[in-house]
């Protein structure tokens, strides 16, 4: 029986044992998790509409990048409505309208082709400080590459894979007055080109929003009226990019 005994005792230690170390495991897993958790959030931008998540991506090759070793090939960046406010550092119309007309002419351009960063040559209608020209630009460059007077020069003597002057602004055409911009996008390998215009009238604003406009612009609004001012503007610019109405965006062709 004393034999028994202590068979049963090594056999409860061994248990214990057993269950420490388990619940040892199940402690340090759910740390990992919880810090890892928190770790991620922490280098994220929580942005206060979801909305932004479900606006298509636009993937771009860029031989420049493949090049200088930044990605291997056949690889793409993929940029999103999320980057373009980011770059910003807002939402707003002028954005969400520079973000969707470029999506909309790439397709145009490239079909079913992965459009290539740094192959688009850009033309604004009118000078960079017409209307939000310049703002929009902005976006442009970020998926398109093509810059201005301060892009890269590109690569050796002949300056292959620059984006130097692939943007422009031509204060010899003239947009319709009643449009946000006219933005001409050409590609430089087949010289194909696609206009788009873009109007922001057929998109509904609120009497609302526009009574509590004066407010948050001068500080007085209280925090509730400032967030439902935020609520009932970027509804707007949801409207924009997932549901925008017909006439929002003309897209055209041009033959040379």
């Amino acid at each position: 029986m004393k034999g028994a005994e202590g068979v049963n005792r090594i056999s409860c230690k061994i248990f214990s044992l057993k269950g420490f170390f388990a619940y040892l495991v199940i402690f340090l897993a759910m740390y990992c998790i919880v810090m890892y958790g928190y770790v991620s959030a922490e280098g994220q931008t929580n942005y206060s509409k979801d909305f932004f998540d479900r606006v298509e991506p636009i993937k771009m090759k860029d031989p420049l990048a493949v090049v200088l070793g930044a990605m291997e090939k056949g690889e793409v960046f993929t940029f999103t409505y999320a980057d373009a406010v980011k770059s910003a550092g807002h939402s707003c119309p002028a954005v969400a309208g520079a973000y969707k007309s470029t999506q909309m002419v790439l397709k145009s351009l490239y079909g079913d082709e992965v459009p290539v960063r740094g192959n688009i040559k850009v033309t604004f209608k009118g000078e960079v400080n017409y209307k939000v020209n310049g703002p929009i630009s902005q976006i442009v460059t970020l998926i398109t590459g093509a810059s201005g007077e301060n892009g890269f020069k590109g690569l050796g003597p002949a300056g292959k894979y620059g984006r130097y002057n692939l943007m422009v602004f031509d204060r010899e055409q003239s947009p319709d007055p009643r449009a946000v911009c006219s933005i001409i996008f050409q590609r430089t390998d087949s010289g194909k080109a696609v206009e788009v215009t873009y109007y922001v009238e057929p998109i509904s604003g609120s009497e609302r929003m526009d009574k509590l406009m004066p407010l948050v612009i001068s500080g007085k609004a209280s925090e509730d009226e400032s967030r439902e001012f935020g609520i009932l503007w970027q509804e707007r610019v949801k409207t924009i990019l997932l549901n925008p109405p017909q006439g929002t965006f003309l897209i055209k062709e041009l033959k040379e």
